[in-house]
Order: C-alpha cells, then sequence, then structure tokens
C-alpha cells in the first residue's frame, strides 16, 4: 500500500445540484472529466464536512412495498447507448423502498461529464401505491450494465451503498463486492461507505471493455475508484482506489466480498430446508504472500466468528463456490451450483496485513452473512492519501488456483469413534477429499500421509487413502476435544516424501459444551 502525504492541493469550487450547500460537492455538470480530476474533489470532500443524503426521497418511494418497488421498471429502449454503435448498454435502478440515498450518474464523452438527469419516462410502473408527482432532481439507486452478446441479460451492476457485483460465463449473479468495509465484525455498529456519484465513459466503437468512476464518501473517508470492466468467461475488474480519511480508521476492509452460507456438507445446523445445500460460495481461498495455498471451508455459526490470516502482500484471495454439481444443490429457480466465484488479485505489494473471514449466523438465505477482505496492520490516518490497485475475478474458476497442487474437493464432518464399538468419550470426525495436481498419477502404493495440527485437544484415527471416484484421495481423522468449548484450529494437508501435494486446508471447529457431548450408542 502507498502512503502519500496530502502537501497542498487546491481544486476548484463548483456550481452544486443538489443543494445551496457549498460543502455538497455532488455535481450538475462538471465540463473536463479526469481520473485526477476525481480524486482532487475526493481530496476536497475529504476536508469538509460530511453530507448524509439517505432518505431525501418523497415519502411515497420510501414506503413502497417489495412487489410494488419490483413494478418499477426500466424501459430498455430508454437504456444509454442503445442507440449509439456501442458494445455496451446501461440501465438505471429506481429510488425507493431500500434504496434511499440519491445517486448521481454522469456520462463522459471526450472527457466532458453530463448528468443524466432523472425523467419519469424511463420507467414504467404497475404497481398498486401512487407514486406521486417526482422531482426533477430526484437521481437514481444505481445502475446496470449489459454486453451485446446478450442484451437482456446483466452483466454487471451498482446498487446500494458501495455494493456492486458481476457475472461470468454462466450468467448467474450470486456475491456482491464492496467498494469499502470500516468496522466489519468488530462488535462496534458497522459504517457502510457509499458510491454517491458514478461517472460512465461512452465506449468507442468496437470497444470490448467499460470505463468506470465512483465517488465514496461516508463520515470516516472519501474515495476515488475507477474500474476497468472487461467481459470474458471470467469477467474480469481492473480497480484503482485512492483513500482519503477525514480520521484514523483502525478497522478498514480494503477488496471486501459479501456472499451467503447457510447450510452445506460441513455445516448442517440449518437443515430443515429440502435442498441439501444452500450457498452463494463455500470456502476461502487463499494465496500468501510467501506462495502457499489455503483453503478455509466456510459455515454458519451458531455465534458470531471472526478469524484473521496473517499475511505479508498477499498474491490474492477470494470466496469460492467449488461445488458446481446441480445434484448437491438441486435448485432449478436460483441455481446455485452456478453461482460465481470472485477472486482478489493485488497488482502492487500491500504490505503487512491480515486477511479478515467473518461467519454471522443466519437462517435465511437472503441474508449475506459472509465478508471476506483485505486489512493493512497498520490504521489509515486522516489527511493522508492511501493508492492501490488489485485486479477481481468473476466466473466459475480463478486464476491459477491453487497451482500445481491438489486442491480440496469437499469436506464432510460427523460423530467419529469406530463403526460396531460402544463410544467410550466424545470425538468428531473430519472427511477432507482432496482432487487435482498430482493426485492421479501416484502409484498404488505410494505412501500419502496427511500432515494434521490442531490448537488443542487429540487427533486420532488418521488415514489418506485414495479416491477414485474424484481420481484423488480422502483424508480422514477425529478430534478429541478437551473440556473446553472455544474454537479449535484444524490444519491438514497431505505429502509424499515430505513434499506437499495438496493446499492447505483449515478449519475452526467449535466443540459442543460438555453436557452436550452426545455419543449415540445403542
Amino acid at each position: 500500500m502507498l502512503l502519500i502525504s496530502l502537501g497542498s492541493y487546491s481544486v476548484p469550487i463548483v456550481a452544486f445540484g443538489r443543494t445551496e450547500n457549498p460543502t455538497d460537492t455532488l455535481l450538475k455538470e462538471t465540463g473536463a472529466f479526469s481520473y485526477a480530476w476525481l480524486k482532487g474533489l475526493a481530496r476536497h470532500k475529504a476536508g469538509m464536512p460530511y453530507q448524509d443524503h439517505e432518505g431525501d426521497i418523497p415519502d411515497a418511494l420510501k414506503n413502497l412495498s417489495w412487489d410494488d418497488y419490483q413494478a418499477i421498471r426500466f424501459r430498455k429502449e430508454k437504456a444509454l447507448w442503445s442507440n449509439q454503435p456501442s458494445d455496451f448498454q446501461i440501465q438505471l435502478f429506481h429510488l425507493g423502498l431500500y434504496f434511499q440515498a440519491p445517486v448521481q450518474i454522469f456520462e463522459v464523452v471526450g472527457e466532458k461529464a453530463t448528468e443524466l438527469a432523472y425523467d419519469p419516462d424511463y420507467f414504467t410502473y404497475s404497481g398498486d401505491q401512487p407514486l406521486g408527482d417526482l422531482p426533477d432532481d430526484l437521481g437514481f439507486a444505481g445502475f446496470r450494465v449489459h454486453y451485446h452478446t446478450n442484451f437482456s441479460l446483466d452483466l454487471a451492476s451498482f446498487l446500494g451503498a458501495s455494493y456492486f457485483r458481476a457475472v461470468g460465463s454462466e450468467k448467474q449473479y450470486g456475491m456482491s463486492a464492496r467498494g469499502l468495509a470500516i468496522d466489519t465484525g468488530t462488535g462496534a455498529p458497522e459504517e457502510f461507505p457509499r458510491f454517491t456519484a458514478f461517472w460512465l465513459e461512452r465506449p468507442a466503437e468496437g470497444q470490448t471493455f467499460l470505463r468506470v468512476w465512483a465517488l465514496l464518501d461516508s463520515p470516516s473517508v472519501t474515495g476515488a475508484y475507477a474500474f476497468v470492466i472487461d467481459p470474458g468467461r471470467n469477467l474480469v475488474m481492473d480497480v484503482d482506489v485512492a483513500l482519503y480519511p477525514r480520521r484514523t480508521i483502525q478497522r478498514v476492509g480494503i477488496a471486501p466480498l459479501t456472499s451467503m452460507y447457510q447450510v452445506g456438507e460441513n455445516s448442517r445446523r440449518m437443515d430443515y430446508d429440502w435442498r441439501p445445500e444452500i450457498h452463494d460460495s463455500d470456502g476461502l481461498s487463499i494465496h500468501t504472500g510467501a506462495g502457499e495455498w489455503l483453503w478455509r471451508p466456510l459455515v454458519n455459526p451458531e455465534k458470531l466468528r471472526f478469524s484473521s490470516f496473517q499475511d505479508v502482500s498477499p498474491k490474492g484471495f477470494g470466496l469460492l463456490q467449488r461445488d458446481r454439481d446441480f445434484d448437491h444443490y438441486q435448485d432449478d429457480g436460483v441455481f446455485y451450483d452456478r453461482r460465481p466465484s470472485v477472486w482478489v488479485e493485488p497488482s502492487s505489494g500491500w504490505g503487512k496485513g491480515s486477511i479478515d473471514l467473518v461467519e454471522i449466523p443466519t437462517v435465511d438465505e437472503t441474508f449475506d452473512n459472509i465478508v471476506a477482505f483485505w486489512h493493512p496492520e497498520q490504521p489509515l490516518e486522516a489527511n493522508q492519501e492511501y493508492l492501490l490497485t488489485y485486479r477481481l475475478h468473476w466466473g466459475a474458476n480463478v486464476p491459477n488456483e491453487p497451482g500445481e497442487l491438489a486442491r480440496v474437493d469437499a469436506t464432510r464432518t460427523g460423530l467419529g469413534g469406530v463403526v460396531g464399538q460402544k463410544r467410550t468419550y466424545f470425538s468428531w470426525r473430519f472427511a477432507v477429499d482432496f482432487s487435482g495436481g498430482p493426485l492421479a498419477l501416484l502409484a498404488k502404493d505410494a505412501r500419502v500421509v496427511p500432515v494434521i495440527t490442531a490448537s488443542r485437544g487429540r487427533v486420532e484415527i488418521t488415514s489418506a487413502r485414495p479416491l477414485a471416484s474424484i481420481q484423488g484421495y480422502r483424508a480422514m481423522f477425529d478430534l478429541v476435544p478437551d473440556e473446553s468449548d472455544e474454537p479449535i484450529e484444524l490444519r491438514l494437508y497431505l505429502s509424499l516424501d515430505d513434499e506437499p501435494l495438496t493446499e492447505t486446508w483449515l478449519y475452526q471447529y467449535s466443540p459442543p459444551g460438555m453436557a452436550d457431548r452426545k455419543l449415540y450408542n445403542s
């Protein structure tokens, strides 16, 4: 991460669109536009009081029902660039219901930016509740991107706070990314920075990528963002970020990813649904700065979990949906087997810090309960500039994952012990499947061993044996926990002649209290 002191810098005071208060730097028309200009604007705003526009919309829009909000539809024929020789089109989201912070959207043509003014004729409405007369300067909630291969399908969308998401070749939305996370998983109230304005560059004829810029604002920080969106088998976004803190920020999340995990093969706590598995992603993958590949299966915990993986300049991390077998989900409505993985690839060294994972209990698949992000070791100081770049990969396969090593295919857990023998103490069984890499090439008598460590308790009944159905191996072991119900950290990989064959499996197991450790003997 690059730290540059502000020094002396000035940005022209301009005419403001939504209010006459000169501290509100959302512009009606900026004239000449560039990313350097946007960084100057963000820096300027950081020295001024934060202006919160949440709820600055008519009451009729705030009080819409879900069905009535869904009844507001953008007219496809009004899409930006629909009458241009462009590979991209833009449709706009209407304000209302959960989306109550007006967003300004500008079109950039030849380095000149002009605001897209709200027009009710952009939308049709078939709901029951009257919308009333809406102001000309209403603004929008966000926008979505469409591509010439199929203009009827979304390619990406930016909607709500600093959330955005995209699709790969599967054309299926799943998890979201965010511009920035502040105080996530700390127990303190989380702050949600917002993208308050976007600038969309009109693509040249034949141009197969789209440039988007965004202004981020919150009580603690302002920021300038530059996106280059490149569709393909995996959609790729190059992201440039400039942050200007208003105050010192101790807990900041860079390149945050937000996902959902309700139930899966290793976490059956919420197994009342008829579908076997319900999740947008099933694990956190990390490629450390030292070159190690780590895999941490996700869970739906009984209480909030926070895990931190210390590192120096990681090569990448992501929330992945590795399990792509429809039979494991049986969902023919939202198709969890098609949900895209998202991989974060830093474009420059980020220094010391940690990749943090927050897992929140949920009983509802509509609630995003998983967050992963990079947390720099040093806090972000006020009156400083922080510059960083990274690349996001959206799709079924992430780049180089996990190199020449076998990867974790599945994690299953259950009661330990030996079948047919009476259990005299409690233990918990772990079965971890590995596939790919060199495993299919090993001789039948290869001396593959599981290398297992546990932060507490005792490991027993260990094995590693070939599993022909996946052309890989299954490692199994039982963990006998001590009397504490505090989480136990587990670590496993397969080795041949002291050489790793697989990525490293990580797991946090929370044993039940002593009174709840049932043995289930007949």
